[in-house]
């Protein structure tokens, strides 16, 4: 055993152990190097584009540099997971009295599912090259867009994602720190060219400019991050969106490559495949974790997901769904309640 490598064979080894584990990506890269995506963290927590995520400003000191987490750090094994579906998620958007639901969130939470495997990478990496280690998923205050970047995993786009050449817009993030000196990749090179598909889909205009995102617009931070009744401005713009919203990832031309996710877990539930808005509705908080168990949406909680699926209902034009949304006029929530009453005036 070896406390530090520089040793190609041990980039390979440490590849193709990752690979075995299931995850479809693996790049190094150096956390020795300047970071210059803290300045762009502390510009958008600076025009307050992070909303009412006050852990944004809170960690962004420990954001700034990922040393700035575990200061003997010298590499990052980036990896990345394919969660690519195996349908055009913008044709959910049709149905306008059936919920559409982001494709990360029709399968099973990712979060446990990585950091098992990062788990067991690290162990291995500890047992065969020494070293320390540390593993990161993204609630970490790590920043893994732009890391994945460094390892060459792809490059963050116009709509501040990650896109990959192999995987479109569809790849989960985990890191390993270490403090072995590894040999890191090239970094992606930045391919969106000429085009801005992303920016123009948009159905609120959340990019102030490409490559900003202002989260205060943005229809994913509005239906799981934020709190209370969602602005009126933004409500018409959420159609049938219930959690989260995949339109700037699914019209990336680069998606041509993807392919889909060969995880089962990842899958989306057939339950969780445009279920009928009137069922969502009727949700108590009980049959509302039992729907949602292992599921990331389940952290929302239930009265902040069916306020969202009574803006849905206001937004579906159907009068047969007047009686779901008169249902919850005397919901023990106040933001469901609201919601109700919206709803009902728009369909009548």
């Amino acid at each position: 055993m070896t406390t530090s490598t520089s040793d190609p064979a041990a980039r390979t080894s440490i590849r193709e152990e990752a690979l075995r584990l299931g995850f479809d990506a693996c790049g190094f890269a150096s956390v020795d190097a300047p970071w210059p995506a803290s300045a762009r963290l502390a510009e958008f927590v600076r025009e307050g584009r992070h909303g009412t995520m006050a852990w944004m400003e809170r960690t962004a000191e420990r954001r700034a540099h990922p040393r700035s987490l575990w200061g003997e750090a010298r590499s990052a094994i980036v990896l990345g997971l394919n969660y690519g579906p195996d349908h055009d998620p913008l044709a959910a958007l049709n149905a306008r009295s059936r919920a559409a639901i982001s494709v990360y969130a029709q399968g099973d939470d990712y979060h446990e599912l990585i950091k098992k495997r990062l788990k067991r990478l690290a162990g291995l990496v500890q047992v065969r090259f020494g070293g320390e280690v540390k593993v990161f998923v993204d609630t970490a205050p790590l920043m893994e867009k732009p890391l994945a970047q460094a390892a060459g995993l792809g490059w963050q786009g116009k709509h501040t994602n990650l896109v990959s050449r192999v995987f479109g817009s569809w790849l989960f993030l985990g890191a390993v720190l270490t403090t072995l000196p590894l040999e890191p990749d090239p970094p992606g090179d930045d391919r969106c060219g000429a085009c801005h598909a992303c920016l123009d889909v948009c159905p609120t205009d959340a990019f102030p400019a490409p490559y900003q995102l202002d989260a205060r617009a943005c229809l994913s931070y509005l239906t799981i991050e934020h709190t209370g009744p969602i602005p009126e401005r933004y409500r018409i713009a959420l159609g049938n969106r219930v959690y989260g919203c995949d339109d700037c990832l699914a019209v990336c031309p680069w998606n041509k490559f993807a392919r889909a996710s060969r995880e089962a877990a990842l899958h989306a539930r057939e339950a969780l495949r445009q279920p009928p808005l009137a069922e969502l509705a009727a949700l108590d908080d009980a049959a509302f974790r039992a729907l949602f168990a292992k599921s990331p949406i389940k952290r929302i909680g239930r009265d902040r997901f069916v306020r969202n699926v009574l803006y849905a209902i206001g937004n579906s034009a159907d009068t047969a769904l007047v009686p779901a949304a008169r249902a919850r006029l005397a919901d023990a929530s106040e933001a469901v309640r609201e919601a109700a009453a919206w709803a009902l005036a728009r369909l009548s």
